[in-house]
């Protein structure tokens, strides 16, 4: 593992694959890690340099106070690549890590060479809703919200197939900081770019669970909709489609990042 320093900031990251390979950057879902990209690093290392980062107040990134900004957690990846050295890149990310892909194709477009948005939307749930579970994580700590969350990760099948890979991430999400999930909670809540994604340029692919009980896929197919050019597939997966689906997401990303119309 290794950090940078950005700011007010200390992010952890890690980079995987031949030094001088096209640069794709991976960024986590809300109470996840780096290591939830396990399934597609392993594979994308081959032929790309894969990096990947703890967002702020997640995994071994630092807490900082909140609440925090979805433009933050954007300003956090330019900042990355800055110290990293590094002028463009693909972006990979799901769920809040798509939000934040959203938020670089709008406001930070010259670093980016294309945009994969996975089990994500331009508005995420509502205010009362994140309000609520911002309240009962400050009051009862993660193990509150544990299970529940998890369980609307994976489909119903998934969940008694691979009890084992449902438990692991179910770890991952009670060690998660507190305080750094209630500050990116209150980031999703304050995000709407609904009015924006005309304004993504970026090559970009959408990725949707048809089973996703987090994000509805009419909330995916309106981002798919509102970026010009866009293309979007559908996989049988719930939330974290990269791993409950990881072979079929994998291919659709390697796909994307090799066709004839990447840069």
């Amino acid at each position: 593992m290794s950090f940078a320093e950005i700011g007010d900031a200390r992010l952890n990251y890690r980079f995987d694959g031949p030094e001088n390979a096209p640069v794709i950057v991976l960024s986590n879902s809300l109470g996840t890690n780096l290591s939830m990209w396990d399934p597609q690093a392993n594979v994308l290392c081959e032929k790309f340099r894969v990096l990947r980062y703890d967002t702020r107040g997640h995994g071994l990134s630092p807490v900082t106070p909140g609440p925090y900004k979805i433009e933050q957690l954007g300003r956090d990846v330019v900042a990355l690549l800055d110290a990293l050295k590094i002028d463009s890149a693909y972006f990979c990310g799901l769920s809040m890590g798509g939000a934040t892909g959203i938020w670089l194709g709008v406001n930070a477009a010259s670093r980016v060479k294309g945009l994969v948005l996975c089990n994500t939307a331009a508005k995420i749930w509502t205010a009362d809703g994140w309000n609520g579970r911002i309240k009962e994580v400050k009051e009862r700590g993660m193990a509150a919200i544990a299970t529940t969350v998890v369980l609307r990760w994976f489909s119903e099948n998934f969940v008694k197939k691979s009890p084992e890979v449902v438990e692991a991430m179910r770890q991952m999400l009670l060690q998660a900081p507190p305080e750094g999930y209630a500050g990116c909670c209150a980031a999703i809540r304050d995000t709407d770019q609904r009015g924006d994604l005309a304004r993504v340029k970026a090559r970009t692919m959408v990725i949707a669970g048809a089973l996703d009980p987090v994000i509805p896929l009419a909330d995916a197919k309106f981002v798919a909709d509102g970026i010009s050019g866009a293309s979007y597939i559908e996989l049988q997966a719930a939330h974290l489609s990269n791993i409950e689906a990881a072979p079929q997401f994998t291919e659709a990303l390697l796909k994307f990042l090799s066709g004839p119309e990447a840069k």
